[in-house]
């Protein structure tokens, strides 16, 4: 503004200055109230010598200011530091003519070189011009404020359109107060050239177009753009700019508005401003301090902590320095907050494209969802009360927030396969290679594998569920579908290892720790039925067939160790030998010392299964044929037999076996093979009704290792089996099959010898 009252002061001497305009730039002369410019080429020169001697001497020329003191220690301000006051049209009550104070110094130069010009121009015969200038008056020197806002908003609210001057100034005085930011001056011209040429425009018919109006509109509407580029200019660098200046801005706005249906009126004024707010609020947040990831791995953190708080000082500044410059149908908060929003949509979308770690995606969204609207920045107490609820939340672009998400959840999931493979390499480092023990927590087999993955997944979990509750859904499904893959992969590590120490006692031990473990995380799992069914369905069903693999790997060893000594039972030697036995029994116990550490829901299926299979296998001994009793040796056997069978039985009771049903049968049959001929079909009954599944072709096999291997006895035997069959076909518990998971010999010499009237007592086998 100070510049308004340098360039009146010069007069016309500087506004007339040929050096200072720039003939290829304009389409119309530069003349001022119809008056000719010398052609005179000895008066030019003559001319040119006086301004510059001017320029020289008076302290108020724009090529001699000095600059400003920003010194804010200071308390006095001298004479040449002085900085002019402002443009009296500018102030609130000011005439429209254009008037200025002086230093008493500044007077006394001034008016010796007006006379000294008038003489010159009086001996050129220039004539004589009416000065623009009155008088100027002394003033005091004051000091400049602090704080102005009530000055600006008094100006706000006092203000008024200058009247239009008749004769408007030349297009490169008009730009040059333009550029020198004497708006309301430039404008008010802008106004009358406007007019000038609408008059111009109606005094000639519709079809002329003369080259000079053609001209003088393209004049004019490149001054609009000037102008509109300045207003754009001094609101996009607002902080930097006086703040009277956004009065005038403003009200040019609305003159410009009101005049929209006038020929030559440029549209798109509010339009051009909030694009200037907003291109202001970019360059503000453009400026906040951004590290590369290699030198800051929370470069992404520490920047968004720093976009914060410089949105909360730039509102701070609108709030406490902008508002009282516009007027209230400017909302002007609203505008900026609007700015905000979208300037930081943007910059967020930048940063996004560099975003590759998990972390960093989870920064973005917290910043979106939780920090942007909390009292650390829209909410923050400094922007209150001017600030609206509904302003707080950024409003993204829904698909934008979503592919936020989606990266997310596609970073987890390769985090966490990373994560699972670790845990594998772990176990091997930790474990296998050192042929380490498992623990033993509370009583069972433990190892870490199931709290390193459910402390790894809860932890995603937790940390989505702050974001919101859809991210939590989708973070858990991603779990999950991670989760499904990693029983195979575990497996398949562990097989690898195992191969080679199958034998070895700690190879039990880590299966039933694996057991144990996968378990566990199942039931840790079972928290996220509710939100996922089928996805934890799906992993569970994996995590039981890990478990169900590892649980039959166990049995299956067990059973190929116990097997040779099994198949050596009910033998010639085995009633001389008790070895083979002794070891089934040391194998059995040695399993029902380890199935302790397993968890009871596995175990229980375990142990039964065991204690099913040494039944089933040591019965079968009975059925093969291998040995048929003389001599009264059948009473040897039943005896042995009886006391094996006691042994046994203690075994699988201690292991807490629930397959009560099966103790009976070793009894039952013991008896039959130590009784005499005579008395066998007596004591069919008890093991029928115990076990009905029993067929004659396993009685035979009985019957052959009695020593009953043909006649009238046998068959004796047989239709008493059938008889008390047939009488409990619809009794029993047809659950409790153990016969019928038995194969028997078929005995060849079942017919030798028999007479021919005994062939009507055969009856099929069943």
């Amino acid at each position: 503004m100070a510049e308004s009252g340098r360039d009146e002061a010069d007069g016309d001497n500087e506004v007339n200055d040929p050096s200072t305009l720039d003939a290829d730039a304009l389409q119309t002369k530069c003349l001022k109230n119809g008056e000719k410019q010398t052609e005179n080429p000895v008066k030019e020169k003559f001319i040119k010598s006086i301004r510059a001697s001017f320029r020289a001497v008076n302290p108020l020329t724009s090529k001699n200011k000095r600059p400003e003191d920003n010194n804010n220690d200071s308390n006095q301000i001298s004479d040449s530091q002085l900085r002019p006051p402002k443009s009296p049209s500018l102030s609130t009550g000011s005439q429209s003519t254009l008037t200025r104070t002086m230093s008493d110094s500044a007077v006394i130069i001034t008016d010796t070189l007006v006379k000294r010009g008038g003489k010159l121009r009086q001996s050129l015969g220039l004539g004589t011009k009416k000065l623009k200038l009155e008088h100027l008056e002394p003033v005091t020197e004051v000091l400049p404020e602090e704080s102005r806002p009530e000055v600006t908003e008094e100006v706000r609210d006092t203000y008024s359109l200058p009247e239009i001057p008749t004769v408007p100034l030349s297009v490169m005085e008009i730009n040059k107060l333009i550029e020198t930011d004497v708006l309301e001056d430039a404008y008010v011209n802008l106004l009358s050239l406007r007019l000038e040429l609408q008059k111009e425009r109606q005094a000639l018919d519709k079809e002329d177009c003369p080259i000079e109006l053609a001209h003088k509109e393209k004049d004019l509407h490149l001054l609009y753009k000037t102008l509109r580029n300045k207003m754009s200019d001094i609101v996009r660098s607002s902080s930097a700019h006086n703040k009277e200046l956004l009065v005038y801005v403003a009200y040019i706005i609305l003159e410009e508005e009101k005049r929209q249906e006038e020929p030559g009126a440029l549209p798109g004024w509010r339009e051009a401003w909030r694009d200037a707010v907003r291109d202001g609020v970019r360059d503000t947040l453009k400026k906040v301090h951004l590290d590369s990831r290699e030198k800051n791995m929370s470069w992404l953190a520490v920047h968004l902590g720093l976009l914060g708080k410089a949105i909360v000082e730039d509102l701070k500044s609108v709030k406490t320095e902008l508002l009282n410059s516009y007027p209230l149908d400017f909302n002007v908060f609203e505008t900026y907050i609007s700015c905000h929003h979208e300037v930081v949509e943007e910059h967020l979308k930048g940063l996004l494209e560099k975003v590759t770690e998990l972390k960093d995606y989870y920064a973005l969204l917290d910043f979106i969802i939780h920090r942007y609207p909390s009292e650390k920045i829209m909410g923050s107490n400094v922007l209150q009360p001017e600030m609206n609820v509904e302003w707080k939340a950024l409003p993204l672009d829904k698909d934008f927030l979503n592919q936020i998400k989606t990266k997310y959840c596609s970073r987890l999931q390769t985090d966490m396969r990373a994560s699972l493979d670790r845990i594998i390499e772990l176990e091997n480092e930790e474990m296998w290679e050192n042929r380490r023990k498992p623990t033993i927590d509370e009583g069972l087999y433990s190892s870490h594998i199931d709290m390193d993955i459910w402390t790894n997944i809860k932890g995603h979990v937790q940390g989505s569920r702050r974001i919101d509750v859809n991210l939590e859904e989708k973070v858990v499904r991603s779990c999950l579908a991670e989760l499904m893959l990693f029983p195979k992969r575990f497996e398949s590590a562990f097989v690898e290892w195992n191969s080679a120490v199958s034998n070895s006692s700690f190879w039990t031990a880590y299966h039933i720790s694996y057991i144990n473990s996968f378990s566990a995380l199942k039931e840790h799992m079972e928290g996220y039925k509710d939100s996922c069914l089928i996805p934890l369905e799906q992993a569970n069903k994996e995590i039981d067939g890990l478990t169900s693999r590892l649980s039959q790997t166990l049995m299956e060893n067990f059973k190929t160790d116990v097997k040779p000594f099994l198949r050596r039972q009910m033998t010639r030697k085995w009633f001389s030998f008790d070895e083979d036995f002794s070891q089934l029994i040391s194998r059995t116990k040695s399993l029902s010392e380890q199935t302790k550490y397993m968890s009871p829901k596995h175990k229980q299926a375990f142990v039964n299964e065991a204690h099913f299979f040494v039944v089933k296998e040591y019965i079968s001994q009975l059925m093969k044929n291998n040995y048929s009793c003389k001599n009264q040796k059948n009473e040897t056997a039943a005896s042995k037999i009886t006391s094996q069978w006691a042994e046994l039985k203690e075994i699988f009771q201690d292991m807490n076996s629930t397959l009560d049903w099966l103790h009976p049968v070793g009894n039952q049959l013991s008896k039959i093979v130590g009784c005499k001929k005579s008395e066998i079909k007596n004591n069919l009954q008890p093991l029928v009704e115990n076990y009905p599944d029993i067929r004659k072709s396993h009685m035979s096999a009985v019957l052959y290792f009695r020593g009953v291997i043909r006649g009238r006895g046998k068959h004796i035997v047989l239709e008493r089996l059938m008889e008390l069959k047939r009488s409990i076909t619809n009794e029993g518990n047809k659950e409790q099959f153990l016969f019928s998971e038995i194969q028997a010999a078929v005995n060849t010499d079942c017919f030798a010898g028999s007479p021919f009237t005994c062939l009507p007592f055969m009856v099929p086998d069943s």
